[in-house]
């Protein structure tokens, strides 16, 4: 357990690849992966948050913990209907992880059964750990599998879960989030595009983890996709303040969910509205394209941003914390009228620049 993860919460199915790859700063970083490069070969530096946007982070903890407790409750009840006693959570590295925690706390409160908890790679473009997945699948009945993330962006990582496993007899590629307003999860605790607090932060809200990394002089043929532990960001750790606080805001009673009726999916689909904003700023790269909250955060966290569309730019009770980090970092925020999110994200093509 390289990370400060608790062992009873998650079992980390990753190779500790601490010291072994030098973070890059974001520009060289972002040059190499227009260039060509592929981003799981590299690390990113590490954002240190400032002490504005910290207390931005508190105070979206306190404001949106009650609503992603209730969307932790209505999706783990959705999958233990779906899945049973017999439910195995594989949460995908590194967002997904304390959302997986947070349905095995649930599950755990509110059906008295311990489910196993696992955390893997995936990676667009280069798939699932096969290995890891290799190893679940030693102990555990395929169907019982259900892969958990944070959110839908516009669906890249559930396609890659398709494609990964329909070699996989049995296994569901169904992903289930907290928040999909893209419409495109198998499961999902509210179609709405709020705020989930750990999306503001990158390993100080993920057990001190990277991002997940696979280069092949590294990562050999029977290891697990690897990932950086950083011990020097122990003080900064909020990893279990996120966690625990957004427990304590379980709801007594488990939530009514009616499983025959799901909700309608949005009108205008992900990919037609991303299709629509690549066409109104000449976007060339459907990649440099990033909608909702949590895609937007990233962007302006470890990315090297253009600008960030609004749907408003008086919405500081959802938006606060993009102000204040797209006002630290210098990018343009633009009113855009998004139906599906509150916010997208915009890399910047360094072939413009």
């Amino acid at each position: 357990m390289f990370s400060t993860y608790k062992a009873e919460d998650v079992t980390i199915l990753l190779k500790d690849i601490s010291g072994l790859v030098q973070p890059l700063p974001t520009r060289e970083r972002e040059a190499l992966i227009q260039s060509g490069r592929h981003y799981s070969e590299m690390l990113p530096l590490e954002y240190e948050p400032s002490p504005d946007y910290l207390n931005a982070f508190f105070k979206a903890l306190a404001m949106y913990s009650p609503l992603t407790a209730q969307a932790v409750a209505v999706l783990a009840t959705k999958i233990w209907a779906k899945k049973g006693s017999g439910l195995v959570i594989v949460s995908l590295a590194r967002a997904g992880t304390p959302i997986g925690i947070l349905l095995k706390r649930y599950i755990a409160e509110h059906m008295q059964h311990s489910v196993s908890h696992y955390t893997i790679s995936i990676i667009r473009g280069r798939g699932i750990d096969e290995n890891a997945l290799r190893y679940i699948l030693a102990r555990h009945q395929p169907q019982q599998i259900q892969f958990v993330d944070g959110w839908t962006g516009k669906g890249a990582i559930q396609r890659e879960l398709e494609a990964a496993v329909s070699a996989w007899p049995g296994v569901n590629p169904g992903l289930a989030v907290l928040s999909d307003p893209a419409g495109i999860a198998a499961e999902y605790g509210t179609r709405d595009d709020f705020l989930i607090a750990s999306s503001c932060l990158n390993s100080t809200v993920s057990g001190l983890l990277s991002r997940t990394f696979y280069r092949d002089d590294i990562i050999g043929t029977a290891d697990f996709h690897g990932a950086a532990f950083y011990a020097d960001l122990l003080a900064q750790d909020l990893t279990y303040k996120f966690i625990d606080t957004v427990a304590a805001h379980f709801p007594d009673a488990a939530p009514a969910v009616d499983l025959t009726c799901p909700e309608t999916a949005p009108e205008l689909n992900a990919m037609a509205e991303v299709h629509n904003i690549c066409r109104d700023f000449n976007v060339v790269d459907i990649n440099f394209v990033k909608p909702g909250i949590g895609e937007a955060t990233r962007v302006l966290l470890r990315r090297l941003p253009w600008k960030v569309l609004v749907h408003s730019l008086q919405d500081e009770e959802h938006l606060g914390h993009l102000y204040q980090l797209a006002q630290e970092k210098g990018v343009e925020l633009q009113v855009y009228p998004l139906q599906n999110y509150r916010a997208c994200g915009i890399i910047k093509n360094l072939a413009d620049t």
